[in-house]
């Protein structure tokens, strides 16, 4: 996983080192009784202030211009109802597929593959790797994609697929709002920001 830090001097989103964003975390994170550290110490706040800063930052550099960055608003608000950072998805692009193909609509059905991870943690410095489609690392000659509908899956991901080509492969960074909440799910604890990348290979 990529953490981003914006430097506002020069104008660019810059990356931090996973193992110096991990020392932060770990800085704050151990027991004042002992020895033991949290897995997940200040978890909302940690998500809260990366999604936030990451939010901000994004979105000053898609209006300077840049194809790298995107920020979506949820897909099913109006404008006008998007005014804070937990109403949207922020999204890296690291490949882009073809315009000309269209995009899903919320009634279609997707053929993906994807990795989805939380942030940097106690144990998990790269993040805890909670769902992936396939093994080790992403090659699309060997990756078989999972399928499901549109309208089946987390609010997050609904946004970013309403807004991918087919060929699109993009780092996704979705608020606890848009992913699973305020309650935890399986091995996602509350209030995570969720990051996933996700390889849109059709839809019907």
């Amino acid at each position: 996983m990529n953490i981003y830090i914006y430097d506002k001097v020069k104008g660019v989103m810059r990356l931090l080192p996973l193992h110096l964003f991990a020392l932060l975390f770990l800085m704050v994170s151990c027991s004042e009784t002992d020895d033991s550290v949290e897995e997940f110490a200040n978890w909302r706040e940690t998500n809260e202030t990366f999604f936030n800063l990451l939010y901000e930052e994004a979105s000053t550099l898609e209006e300077q211009g840049s194809t790298e960055w995107k920020v979506f608003k949820k897909w099913s608000l109006l404008d006008s109802l998007a005014t804070t950072p937990d109403k949207h998805v922020v999204v890296k692009i690291l490949r882009s597929g073809s315009a000309d193909a269209g995009t899903p609509a919320y009634t279609d059905s997707v053929k993906v593959s994807y990795e989805g991870h939380l942030l940097p943690s106690a144990s998990f410095p790269s993040g805890y790797v909670f769902d992936k489609s396939y093994y080790g690392d992403f090659d699309l000659s060997t990756a078989h994609p999972s399928a499901f509908a549109v309208s089946g899956v987390i609010e997050g991901w609904i946004t970013v697929l309403q807004a991918m080509h087919p060929g699109d492969y993009w780092e996704v960074y979705i608020p606890y709002a848009l992913g699973y909440g305020t309650s935890a799910s399986g091995s996602i604890p509350a209030y995570s920001t969720l990051v996933f990348t996700i390889y849109l290979h059709s839809y019907w």
